[in-house]
């Protein structure tokens, strides 16, 4: 499913938003990331069942760095791929509520 997603979010083909792949974020490397937009999606596969505390306290630590996380099984990708797509560009079209107006559409360092 990540080489599926990748494909259609490389090169800034989902409204123009640069996404990059593994990126080391703390202690924790995420699936996909839009710096710009300080957005995370993380796509879930078998290996996240029975992972619920430890994605918790990872997400918490993101969330803190003034990220936001998208958290979808891969089993939802592959039954509404283009929905998916669709939310995604709504959640970077839409101002992060965990940035001040000043950092809003400006890269920040990851930390």
């Amino acid at each position: 499913m990540e080489n599926l997603f990748w494909s259609e979010v490389r090169n800034r083909k989902l409204g123009g938003h640069k996404f990059k792949r593994q990126v080391l974020i703390g202690a924790y490397i995420v699936d996909f990331v839009c710096i710009e937009k300080k957005l995370i999606v993380e796509l879930d596969g078998k290996l996240h069942d029975g992972r619920v505390e430890y994605d918790r306290i990872r997400d918490r630590f993101l969330i803190e760095r003034g990220y936001r996380v998208i958290r979808i099984k891969n089993d939802d990708i592959a039954s509404a791929f283009a929905a998916m797509l669709t939310m995604i560009k709504h959640e970077l079209d839409t101002p992060s509520p965990n940035l001040s107006p000043a950092a809003r559409g400006r890269g920040g360092s990851i930390t």
